[in-house]
């Protein structure tokens, strides 16, 4: 009785993501192409701070936009590397491109929050795009992203970029994005509702309205977060200002961590604003090991007990529709598709991320980031 009810929560929590998941696929589309584009003023606003491996590519990507009347500000985050200088150079040859020096931290806000914030109030544009200095915008994309801003009725618009893994932790976490956005945030409601819960988007790639932006209190609503992909577009929920998502796979690609050690840091930085916050680490934890490790578990042991054929197929099945849609994120995303074979173990380690975090936080151990260190307080 114990495995047939062990079987029922298997299916069930495997199968409701794996349904949602194709349901979203027709909905996380791309912006249209441009077939007469109209040019739009935008400010590409970069926050920077020791980012002098891919601030160079980055800005002269963006440099390539078509269709846009641009201005692109660099806001050096007190760099310890030779971001600035770089920055300098590419300004020498392009007076798009404008350099300045962040001001101090002030008490209470996370640094990329500040600078985003001191960046929208150098921006003289009316569409403002904030972008992370590792990320590389296609030429065309970004005015697609504000043609569908425009055509919309959402003020705040944002998509993940293709991310570019190399390492086996790259592969391994990362592409567990899309899984779980598309497997448990219903679009359809997100579009239809202002509720704040359902805002979501990533932090990598925002386009705004300014005059939104300002209403809704941008980055200064937000100051102490470190995790604006989820919090900028709920807080434009809050002020009444709908917010969407697209498709960015095509839109500009990103290479966020390199190594094993920056993955862990990075998803452990942020980790407390989301699933390991006390309140949702429990049932979160429930339904990913109910629905995508359980399953890898009931078969080993059904199979090697030599359990009923009816329970054979039944744990093929619930293993199935848990790696079903990971292969199909790795064919649509460009994702490795190992990853989504190891899809189980994928999950059991971005778990166990998740339930670090949270004993780190409950015993006041901060996270630093970037030379820079963060408490715990928004836990």
């Amino acid at each position: 009785m114990f495995l047939h009810i062990l079987m029922a929560c298997a299916i069930f929590c495997s199968a409701f993501p794996l349904l949602l998941f194709l349901r979203n696929l027709k909905l996380y589309s791309a912006p249209a192409q441009l077939t007469n584009p109209k040019i739009e003023s935008v400010s590409i606003l970069i926050p920077a701070r020791n980012e002098e491996d891919s601030i160079a590519a980055c800005v002269r990507a963006a440099l390539a936009s078509e269709y846009l009347d641009l201005e692109i500000i660099v806001l050096d985050d007190h760099s310890e590397d030779r971001t600035p200088d770089i920055v300098r150079q590419i300004t020498a040859h392009d007076e798009r491109v404008k350099l300045f020096h962040a001001p101090h931290l002030p008490l209470g806000w996370c640094g990329k929050q500040f600078a985003c914030w001191v960046l929208a109030g150098l921006a003289a544009k009316p569409v403002l795009c904030f972008l992370d200095a590792d990320v590389q915008l296609t030429p065309c994309e970004l005015a697609g992203m504000i043609a569908a801003m425009r055509s919309g009725d959402s003020r705040l618009v944002s998509g993940f970029p293709c991310q570019i893994t190399c390492t086996a932790a790259e592969q391994l976490l990362l592409p567990l994005m899309h899984f779980l956005l598309l497997g448990f945030l219903p679009l359809d409601q997100m579009r239809r509702s202002l509720h704040p819960s359902l805002g979501a988007g990533c932090g990598q790639f925002i386009v705004v309205e300014r005059e939104a932006y300002r209403l809704a209190g941008g980055h200064r609503a937000i100051r102490g977060s470190r995790h604006d992909g989820i919090l900028l577009p709920r807080a434009f929920r809050r002020a009444g200002i709908k917010t969407d998502l697209y498709d960015a796979t095509d839109a500009a690609s990103c290479r966020m961590y390199c190594n094993a050690t920056e993955v862990v840091r990075g998803l452990l930085k942020n980790a407390i604003e989301g699933i390991a916050a006390r309140r949702m680490i429990i049932p979160w934890s429930l339904i990913l090991f109910l629905g995508q490790i359980l399953p890898l578990l009931l078969v080993a042991y059904i199979f090697g007990s030599g359990e009923s054929l009816l329970l054979r197929l039944l744990s093929l099945a619930a293993l199935g529709a848990s790696l079903l849609p990971r292969i199909i994120a790795a064919f649509r995303f460009d994702q490795p598709l190992a990853s989504a074979l190891l899809h189980p173990f994928a999950i059991a380690s971005f778990l166990a991320i998740q339930w670090v975090a949270l004993i780190r936080s409950m015993l006041h151990i901060p996270e630093s980031w970037k030379g820079r260190t963060y408490s715990h307080a928004r836990d």
